[in-house]
């Protein structure tokens, strides 16, 4: 089958979206989406402003329903979660997690420990980026990638997801710290030794478009697509959409970069399966 449009990682004011679920939906239907999949951000063990609390889990997989039973018959709808490594107590692979009737599990990783073993979150803006590693990492931009690179590889062996989320985002930042560090032999082992694994492992990884129209970058970045070739890793195209508008931004820019490198097919969701569609 030809590609389609589609996306699985969707936010909604479940979690650190703006929108309700039948926003995006609408969206996604007027664009001609054949298939949308919704990811709050998964609860963590301690409150935030950007997760989703369990005592809302219910009413988030309710609300999904009530969605599917509404508009399934104008659109393929998905329930999943974006779920954080955050150590071997709390993982994608936690039995809690494991347990809900969802249709795929996101997994990423945004939150690091300083020496002290304080919870810090490194999914920040440049410049709170910088800030973050100058207080808790002594200005050690390599210690805080490095620390990144240990939790996601730890995250993929501990399994318990289909999804790897985002991955390589910390690049992006550290460059904005350390100009050429992704030209650094170190960096580039790191990278490489976390995709290889993933390529064991059999998971698919998400080419995610969110920060391309504002910083022209993906994540992973485009300079690894040829690796993921050839390395025979799965990919899908996702937006990470917090806003209704953004459902299909950058989409056809990664779609081209993924067929410069070599790539033919993406994975799609349809009829509950994952599908390869023909670029």
């Amino acid at each position: 089958m030809k590609a389609t449009l589609t996306n699985y990682h969707t936010h909604t004011l479940y979690c650190d979206g703006r929108c309700q679920m039948h926003d995006h939906i609408r969206f996604a239907i007027d664009r001609g989406f054949t298939s949308l999949g919704f990811s709050s951000h998964a609860p963590l063990p301690f409150p935030t402003a950007w997760t989703m609390e369990w005592d809302r889990m219910d009413e988030y997989l309710a609300e999904f329903h009530r969605m599917r039973h509404t508009y399934g018959k104008r659109i393929e709808l998905y329930i999943g979660l974006e779920i954080d490594y955050l150590d071997e107590r709390h993982n994608p692979a936690l039995p809690r997690f494991v347990n809900l009737p969802l249709d795929y599990r996101i997994g990423s990783v945004h939150l690091l420990r300083d020496p002290e073993g304080q919870i810090v979150d490194a999914d920040l803006p440049a410049n709170k980026f910088r800030q973050m590693v100058e207080k808790h990492f002594d200005g050690d931009v390599c210690e805080a990638v490095r620390q990144y690179y240990a939790r996601s590889l730890s995250m993929v062996r501990h399994g318990g997801f289909d999804i790897v989320g985002h991955a390589d985002k910390i690049h992006f930042n550290a460059s904005c710290m350390r100009v050429g560090i992704m030209d650094e032999p170190w960096y580039d082992v790191l990278v490489r030794s976390y995709f290889e694994e993933i390529a064991r492992r059999g998971l698919q990884m998400e080419i995610n478009t969110k920060a391309y129209k504002e910083l022209g970058v993906f994540y992973p970045n485009e300079r690894y697509f040829t690796i993921l070739h050839d390395l025979g890793i799965r990919v899908q195209v996702n937006t990470d959409a917090h806003y209704p508008d953004r459902i299909d931004s950058g989409r056809e820019a990664a779609l081209h970069a993924l067929r410069r490198a070599g790539y033919r097919n993406v994975m799609e969701l349809h009829g509950g399966k994952w599908t390869e569609a023909e670029l």
